[in-house]
């Protein structure tokens, strides 16, 4: 049995101007503010937050260049807060609003489940009241205030595109895995589905080894500067791929079917954008100007990172093609 599907023009509201939506509009605008802030004093030539002899002042053309293009993404989010808040927003074609609302889940997701797991570690671990060598690169305080606003800012824009989905795509999501049209999919998603479980195999183990302990594979300067900071992020890491390959096999198998529709769609959605957006930042900040020989990765973390990217684009590739298949049944079915 297959789930009803209504029309699509049946359930898409304009999105109106609430004040929880206005609310959370705010807090994503208000948070971008302490990264926009610094980023734009250190193009001006401020050095606030930076202790001296830091490596960030020893190549002022590349940084300024770093730093626009950082603010311009930035200032995306800010974009984001008024298209998921505007009756016009509705009208943005899909992949123009999915693809940079995919990025910024990917890139904000770590660090909103990181940043707290990283301060209890702090807390508590022992041996953790600092990261070594960390104030010879920015100030404490800086991670500190960015951090939270990137947690604040995670949440606001998440519950904006929450609503947003819903309003516009909340049919799709309707009853269990069971119910979903099994030939939405077929033997090529499920091929992709095994070879994203298969790459995910080596990025995962070793993030587990690190994760406990293990410096196999790690550069030199990486595994002296470990602490318990590092191995919860390593944890993490791992648990973002094991949610990435799950929601890849529940959607391309239809495993679950008991399971609400939505939870192998989000852990699809949540766990590739974090590994593949994370796994390819680390992949380029490796090859960019890494001067200090016990600093630059080594061809297995670099294989991790490329491992990692290439688990979080397949899964991606299956849900993307689940949603555009679910998207035009149900327009065939309003026809």
């Amino acid at each position: 049995m297959t789930q009803s599907i209504a029309p699509p023009a049946a359930i898409r509201p304009a999105v109106p101007p609430s004040r929880p939506r206005r609310v959370l509009r705010a807090v994503a605008v208000v948070s971008c503010a302490p990264y926009l802030g610094l980023k734009l004093a250190w193009i001006a030539g401020s050095h606030i937050g930076i202790p001296a002899g830091s490596s960030l002042l020893d190549h002022r053309l590349t940084m300024a260049v770093v730093n626009g293009l950082t603010v311009l993404l930035d200032s995306a989010a800010i974009v984001l807060a008024l298209v998921l808040t505007r009756p016009w927003g509705l009208r943005v074609p899909a992949w123009l609003l999915v693809f940079p609302v995919w990025v910024a889940t990917g890139l904000l997701a770590p660090i909103m489940a990181g940043f707290p797991a990283q301060l209890v570690v702090r807390a508590f671990g022992p041996g953790n009241a600092g990261t070594p060598g960390r104030d010879a690169f920015l100030h404490e305080w800086v991670f500190a205030v960015v951090y939270a606003g990137f947690v604040l800012q995670g949440l606001a824009l998440g519950g904006l595109f929450v609503l947003y989905a819903r309003d516009r795509w909340g049919y799709l999501w309707r009853g269990s895995v069971g119910e979903l049209p099994a030939g939405d999919v077929g033997p090529a998603h499920r091929a992709l589905a095994v070879a994203a479980a298969a790459l995910a195999v080596l990025p995962l183990t070793v993030h587990l080894v690190w994760a406990c302990g293990g410096t196999a594979g790690l550069s030199a300067g990486r595994a002296a500067e470990r602490t318990g900071v590092f191995h919860a992020v390593e944890a993490l890491f791992a648990l973002f791929l094991l949610a990435a390959v799950t929601g890849g096999l529940l959607l391309a198998f239809r495993c679950g079917r008991a399971l609400p529709a939505r939870v192998p769609s989000a852990l699809a959605w949540v766990g590739s954008g974090a590994v593949a957006c994370w796994g390819g930042w680390l992949l380029v900040t490796s090859l960019v100007g890494v001067e200090d020989i016990a600093d630059r990765p080594t061809p297995l973390m670099n294989l991790v990172y490329a491992g990692q990217m290439l688990v979080g684009f397949l899964v991606a590739a299956i849900g993307a093609y689940d949603f555009a298949e679910r998207s035009a049944r149900a327009a065939r079915r309003a026809a």
